[in-house]
């Protein structure tokens, strides 16, 4: 086989030993993941804000993007639970292109994993400890979330992953939420099965252990596509039919996460904000909706738009293009007031 073995990697074990989550964040995360937990199980009509860059590239940049976070939070607490998006996983449709932080803790540099692992854990136990919001991340690769399962408040599974047995095993052992996309041919039906998969008690291999989970009942949809093309599913009448296939399935806590940009936007990132006030319109004007819809999910970032590796503008996504700070923070605070 033609693999070259570059290094042994630390175990997660050794990873959180290491770089551990002080004791005073931990006990605000617990509070916090419950604050999150009672949105999805709808004891709480609180409204979920899951908003950051497409990738975090910078840990300067996104401290910077996440204390701002912080201050619009402490104004619209009683309304909306922001968390913010720490993504250090980035999928490529091609495998090619920059992969996130975890692969390259300098995106203009050769990839790195060990130094990725440590520079991911370091920014997420950053954010927590200045913020005081917990973050979101992706799992791209369901053995690699052992090294972050401490540090995570929602765990999003990306549509090219959501089909992948692995993923939805290994999120049946989660204890936060996680939001389960519709996968790439933008099939409801196939994104319900995984939240199916993923709420049940599961028997599988793990990082060379046998492991049993009692199930993740806080698994639930995030709609992002239909019929495997960019066409939105973010309208009254697609999430009237993800609110009958809900139905008709015997789900506990029944929840949607929509995703403002990707194909529901057409990758124009400004639509976004158009995009999450009709969702919130669409609350309005049916209860069945709104209690299936906890929360929308945006990409922003500092600056509006998006860049190549290497032009260095601060803040500014090299992936997807994000809405910047400015129209963020007008939208957190409109979404505080219809929601």
């Amino acid at each position: 086989m033609s693999f070259e073995f570059i290094r042994k990697l630390p175990s997660p074990t050794e990873i959180k030993a290491e770089f551990p989550v002080p004791e005073k964040t931990a006990a605000l995360k617990a509070e916090r993941d419950k604050e999150i937990a009672d949105v999805i199980t709808g004891k709480s009509d609180k409204f979920l804000a899951i908003i950051g860059p497409c990738s975090a590239d910078n840990e300067d940049a996104v401290l910077d993007y996440t204390l701002r976070l912080k201050k619009v939070q402490e104004k619209i607490k009683d309304k909306v639970i922001i968390i913010p998006r720490v993504y250090t996983n980035k999928p490529r449709t091609t495998g090619t292109g920059y992969k996130g932080m975890l692969h390259q803790p300098d995106p203009e540099k050769k990839p790195d994993l060990l130094a990725g692992l440590v520079a991911i854990r370091k920014m997420h136990i950053r954010v927590m400890e200045e913020t005081e919001l917990m973050p979101a991340d992706e799992m791209l690769y369901p053995e690699n979330y052992w090294f972050l399962a401490d540090v995570l408040s929602y765990v999003a599974v990306g549509a090219r992953s959501v089909e992948d047995q692995q993923h939805r095993l290994t999120v049946s052992g989660m204890d936060v939420p996680a939001g389960m996309k519709n996968p790439t041919s933008g099939d409801f039906s196939v994104m319900l099965n995984s939240v199916v998969a993923a709420q049940a008690k599961q028997t599988f291999i793990y990082r060379n252990w046998e492991v049993a989970t009692p199930g993740n009942l806080l698994a639930h949809t995030i709609a992002v596509n239909k019929h495997g093309q960019n066409i939105p599913n973010y309208h009254y009448e697609d999430l009237m039919r993800l609110v009958n296939m809900y139905n008709a399935r015997d789900l506990m806590n029944p929840a949607c996460v929509v995703d403002a940009n990707h194909s529901n936007s057409g990758k124009i990132y400004q639509e976004q904000i158009r995009i999450t006030k009709e969702i919130l319109h669409s609350m309005k004007h049916s209860s069945d909706v709104k209690k299936l819809i906890k929360g929308v999910m945006i990409e922003s970032y500092i600056e509006p738009g998006c860049q190549k590796v290497g032009d260095g503008v601060y803040g500014k996504s090299i992936t997807d293009p994000c809405l910047g700070w400015d129209e963020s923070e007008k939208l957190l605070y409109e979404i505080a007031e219809l929601v």
